[in-house]
C-alpha cells in the first residue's frame, strides 16, 4: 500500500485526478489570479490610476491575502501594452538613497555617457539624470514609467522620502513617475505620520479575505484553469465550508490545504473531498506541530 501511494505521488496527484496542470501551487502565477469582488476593483481601480498617471498607488493587505499575485497579474496586463515602462522590486532594502537611484538607473536601462560612473555622482546628480529619462519618456515619447515595488513594508523612511521626491517630478497634468507600492499592514503605520507621503497617495486599497462565497468561487475557478476534465465534484459543499473555517479566507492558506487534501484524496483513492477528509489534514498538520515544537 505505502509503494503504490508512493508511486501514484510520484506521477502527480493532479493528473491522475483529471488535472493538466496542478491547481492549487502558491506560486504566484497570473492565470490563477481569481478576480473577487474586491481583487478585480483593486486591480481596475489601479489601472486606471496607471493610465491617468495619477502618482502614487497604495495596496495594502495582510499575509496571504492574494497582493504578489495580482502584482504578477498587474504586470501581464502591463506586458500587453507598448507605451509603458515598468520595473518591479520584490526586495526593497537598499543601504543608502545613493545605492537606490543607482538601482533605478540600471534597472530602467538608463542611458549615461560611457566616462560618467555612477558610484561618483551625488544624489542630485542622480536624481537629474532620472529626471531627464523621465521628461524624455514621458513628455517626449508620451509613454508611462512606472515603478512598481511589492513587499513594500520593507521599505526605509529614507527609501520612502526618496520616492516623495521623484513624485515631485511632474507637469502641469500628471506626474512623471508612475509608483505603485504593495505591502503588508504595517506599511500603513510607517507612512500614516508621513504627512508629505501621505499627501501625495492618490489611490490606496485594503484587501481583505474572501468571505465563504468567495472561497468556493476560488476553488472551483482554480480547479477550471487548471483543465479538470472529471465529472465528479471534487469538494462537497461541506468540505469548502471547513475549508473556509479552517483558512479564514485567506487565498494563500486555502491553496496550501487543497493541495495537500487533493494529494490525500489520491493517496486513499477517493472521488471526492469531503468535511472529514480536510478535518484529517488539519488534526495531522496539528501533531505534527506539536510534535516539533516538543
Amino acid at each position: 500500500m505505502i509503494v503504490a501511494a508512493e508511486q501514484k505521488h510520484s506521477v502527480g496527484y493532479y493528473s491522475l485526478l483529471g488535472f493538466e496542470r496542478e491547481p492549487f501551487a502558491t506560486s504566484p502565477d497570473p492565470d490563477f489570479f481569481y478576480p473577487s469582488q474586491e481583487h478585480d476593483k483593486a486591480l481596475t481601480m489601479l489601472l486606471i490610476e496607471l493610465r491617468l498617471r495619477r502618482g502614487l498607488s497604495v495596496i495594502l493587505g495582510d499575509v496571504g491575502t492574494g497582493k504578489t499575485t495580482m502584482c504578477r497579474k498587474l504586470l501581464h496586463e502591463l506586458n500587453q501594452r507598448r507605451d509603458m515602462i515598468f520595473h518591479m522590486i520584490l526586495n526593497p532594502h537598499f543601504g543608502s538613497e545613493e545605492q537606490f537611484l543607482i538601482a533605478l538607473i540600471q534597472n530602467f536601462s538608463i542611458d549615461i555617457p560611457s566616462r560618467i560612473n555612477l558610484r561618483n555622482l551625488d544624489v542630485t546628480d542622480l536624481r537629474d539624470l532620472i529626471e531627464q529619462f523621465l521628461i524624455r519618456q514621458t513628455i517626449e515619447e508620451n509613454k508611462t514609467v512606472m515603478l512598481i515595488i511589492d513587499e513594500a513594508q520593507k521599505l526605509d523612511e529614507a527609501t520612502l522620502e526618496t520616492l516623495r521626491v521623484l513624485l515631485n517630478f511632474e507637469t502641469n497634468d500628471h506626474k512623471l513617475i508612475q509608483i505603485v507600492l504593495m505591502g503588508q499592514l504595517e506599511l500603513y503605520a510607517k507612512i500614516v505620520n508621513m504627512d508629505n507621503f501621505m499627501d501625495r497617495i492618490s489611490f490606496r486599497y485594503t484587501l481583505n479575505p474572501l468571505d465563504v462565497v468567495d472561497t468556493k468561487a476560488l476553488i472551483d475557478f482554480r480547479i477550471q484553469r487548471a483543465g479538470y476534465r472529471g465529472y465528479e465534484q471534487l469538494f462537497s459543499d461541506e468540505a469548502v465550508s471547513e475549508i473556509y473555517v479552517q483558512t479564514k479566507g485567506y487565498p494563500r492558506k486555502i491553496n496550501m490545504l487543497c493541495h495537500k487534501v487533493l494529494k490525500e484524496l489520491v493517496i486513499q483513492d477517493k472521488k471526492t473531498v469531503d468535511r472529514i477528509l480536510v478535518q484529517e489534514i488539519i488534526e495531522r498538520d496539528m501533531a505534527f506541530d506539536i510534535r516539533r515544537q516538543n
